[in-house]
């Protein structure tokens, strides 16, 4: 009988909770600063920011998707530690509340250009976040009631 390779052990914190704890993971695909971030067992020790993103689980035959913003990951021994500003599971994201945000920051970025309102980078950090949600949620097939538009992807006015 063949042995089982190791696995990781990810954790993914934020100020408020754990968002997720799992043992026995195969791999993390999450958004590094600089791009996105393989991490398989026996990754060498690394530290990295992340930027707002995907963020994939893989275990076993099954992926998991969360929505992260900004934070750090951190590798060492087979364990991922993600401190992040924040993360939500797909099935925590709600897909109306974020597109009216979207919506909201579209504007307030509208007011910001023409000298009122809001400053311009809160405006677009609040519209980034928006569409991250949206086009993660979109990606698993949460949809708004009632729409039948797809949310516009990141980068697309």
């Amino acid at each position: 009988m063949a042995t089982a390779g190791p696995k990781l052990t990810v954790e993914i914190v934020t100020g408020e909770r754990v968002v997720y704890s799992e043992t026995g993971v195969d791999m993390v695909v999450a958004p590094g600063a600089e791009g996105q971030l393989g991490i398989l067992p026996r990754h060498a020790p690394l530290f990295s920011l992340l930027a707002g993103g995907e963020l994939r689980v893989k275990r076993g035959g099954s992926e998991e998707s969360l929505a992260v913003f900004g934070g750090f990951l951190e590798v060492a021994n087979d364990r991922v530690l993600i401190l992040s500003d924040t993360a939500e599971r797909i099935e925590e994201v709600d897909v109306e509340r974020a597109e009216a945000a979207r919506q909201r920051a579209e504007d307030a970025l509208q007011q910001a250009r023409s000298g009122g309102g809001l400053n311009m980078a809160q405006a677009e950090a609040e519209l980034r976040r928006a569409r991250v949600r949206l086009a993660v949620a979109n990606k698993h097939g949460r949809r708004p009631r009632g729409s039948g538009a797809a949310p516009r992807a990141p980068g697309e006015s």
